[in-house]
């Protein structure tokens, strides 16, 4: 029976949602969770699937989805995926062009994941290879993608075998299985790692002395240093330069919007609001902060989920580690009635590894891993009772 197949390798599907939107919940629903594909969406049998692991391991498998579901303990892990592209938008007008889609700054959800541990199912295999050299490969070969034969991944066997990771061999997010956007009917969730590593639709693990070789480790996601501005030079830099895996602190302002006009509160406050993330495994985000001067006084903003009595405390700090925080901050009436056109809102956030967003990062030529401070401009505020009623967040 031939592979049922949505959207193309020329054409494939690629979007992120309105911040607005983004924003409104902790939890990420599938249906706004933004999709990044290299090819396109395979519509698959479940019922007939099996995910194959071999390479150096005791014995081989061919595992069910039933099997993966019932054969195993679930667990679950919330875990924000951000692509590493996140934010090259902003990298390419406010700093220099780069190469590659223009994600501007919805090229993250936070979700909660649910399957079995891949430490689990590894140790049932058995190794043969010393877990200190070791990587583990993430295969897909259900589609055609742009720039290799297949869609591979790889992270070090150390990190697999660490439970503490909850890397997942994910089946469900969000309490439903995945949909095909997502990766249905298995993808693999490492917490705290760039989502190019997050292979979906897998099919494939392998067990290896070396990372995969697969174009998208090998030849993309990396952070190419400033000196190579071109694809022909960047050929040279790619085996030198490690793959990214995870990924800096970083904040956005999701509103006010730039170039929007906005009505202030009542009492003359503005809300702005937005997320933020933590470094790696160094979360969860503890602190945000916001500025109106250019960076000459820092405000602290509300974290208003996860809550902050939440986040103060251990079993708290373990749940959230992973996810995103969802910030406000209500600027008051003296500080909103300084804004104008030329104004720019900043957003900088702190981890609990100490980790603090910066306001410069230094070019690359892919546009990846970008974490200056968050931002927003060229806003116009009215007070309430200067505006028709219900009219707000005008584009101008």
């Amino acid at each position: 029976m031939q592979l049922q197949l949505e959207y193309s390798v020329e054409k494939p599907l690629n979007r992120e949602p309105p911040m607005r939107e983004l924003v409104e919940s902790f939890i990420t629903t599938a249906d706004t969770a933004y999709d990044r594909n290299h090819g396109p969406l395979p519509h698959i049998d479940a019922t007939t699937f099996r995910l194959h692991i071999d390479g150096n391991v005791a014995r081989s498998a061919q595992l069910s989805i039933e099997s993966l579901r019932k054969d195993y303990q679930q667990h679950t892990v919330i875990a924000a995926l951000q692509c590493a592209g996140n934010r090259r938008h902003t990298m390419r007008t406010k700093v220099k062009e780069v190469d590659g889609i223009d994600w501007n700054d919805g090229a993250v959800c936070n979700c909660t994941w649910r399957g079995p541990l891949l430490a689990d199912v590894l140790v049932r295999l058995g190794l043969t290879i010393k877990t200190d050299v070791g990587h583990v490969h993430f295969n897909c070969s259900q589609t055609d993608v742009q720039d290799d034969s297949y869609y591979g991944s790889s992270i070090p066997l150390e990190r697999c075998l660490d439970k503490t990771k909850k890397i997942i061999l994910a089946l469900d997010m969000n309490d439903e299985p995945l949909n095909v956007n997502h990766g249905f009917p298995i993808r693999v969730v490492m917490p705290g790692i760039a989502g190019a590593r997050w292979t979906k639709w897998l099919d494939r693990i392998l067990v290896k002395k070396c990372e995969s070789n697969n174009f998208y480790m090998q030849r993309d996601y990396k952070i190419l240093p400033p000196c190579v501005t071109s694809k022909a030079q960047a050929l040279e830099y790619w085996p030198k330069i490690p793959a990214i895996q995870g990924l800096p602190i970083n904040s956005v302002v999701a509103y006010p919007e730039p170039g929007t006009a906005h009505v202030a509160g009542e009492n003359g406050e503005l809300e702005v609001c937005g997320y933020a993330l933590p470094q790696a495994d160094d979360g969860p985000v503890v602190k945000v902060e916001v500025s109106s001067d250019k960076g000459a006084t820092w405000d602290e903003a509300e974290i208003v989920y996860p809550a902050k009595e939440e986040l103060a405390t251990p079993e708290g700090q373990e749940m959230y580690k992973w996810g995103w925080v969802i910030w406000k901050y209500k600027m008051p009436k003296p500080q909103v009635s300084k804004i104008t056109r030329d104004t720019k809102i900043w957003s900088r956030a702190k981890d609990l590894g100490g980790n603090m967003q910066d306001g410069t990062v230094p070019w690359n030529f892919r546009g990846v891993a970008y974490n200056a401070y968050g931002e927003t401009e060229n806003l116009k505020v009215m007070g309430v009772e200067r505006m028709p009623n219900g009219i707000g967040g005008l584009k101008l």
